[in-house]
């Protein structure tokens, strides 16, 4: 059981990167959303939402929540399709933008809903379990985050601490170059 549990390590590493830079995403474009919305006019669009979600009960909520990501999703098939007919920066141009706005629009609406939605005993507990995963997700990468920052900071003394303290000393003198 140990040595199966060391063979999927990585693997749950990697999840956890990916689950932390979803999160990392969410927690980054939600101000941006906030700036955007109060560029646009925008701030009159979320006012109104939010006073038609009171009104609604919190199962039509979760419908308000899920329906605007729906339309991103031909996006990232055409993405998708990009990438298979080998147009690399348009595809992942796309897949990016898809990603970025999908990720956006889900943090507005999230931020209007999340009252009514938490409102459901069930989402609520969806809610805290991904509250959860999260903090184990930092404590798994947390280690890994802090040897880099060893490494960087010249604390490490084995081959990959060297490349990263090169790659340190490379980026700061193309910095100080300009």
């Amino acid at each position: 059981m140990g040595h199966m549990r060391r063979l999927l390590q990585p693997v749950w590493i990697l999840l956890a990167i990916i689950f932390l830079i979803e999160a990392w995403l969410w927690d980054h474009l939600e101000p941006i959303v906030a700036r955007a919305v109060a560029l646009i006019p925008l701030r009159p669009l979320k006012q109104w939402l939010a006073e038609r979600v009171d009104s609604l009960s919190p199962a039509m909520t979760l419908i308000v929540f899920i329906v605007p990501v729906i339309p991103l999703f031909p996006l990232k098939l055409v993405g998708l399709w990009l990438l298979t007919h080998e147009y690399w920066m348009s595809a992942i141009l796309t897949i990016i933008f898809a990603k970025f706005l999908g990720v956006g629009v889900a943090a507005f609406i999230f931020d209007v809903t999340r009252p009514k939605l938490l409102e459901m005993e069930w989402f609520e507990t969806l809610y805290e379990f991904v509250l959860a995963l999260r903090a184990k997700a930092d404590a798994l990468v947390d280690p890994i985050k802090r040897r880099i920052k060893e490494a960087l900071n010249g604390a490490g003394d084995g081959w990959s601490s060297r490349m990263l303290r090169l790659i340190q000393r490379f980026r700061k003198s193309v910095h100080e170059a300009r």
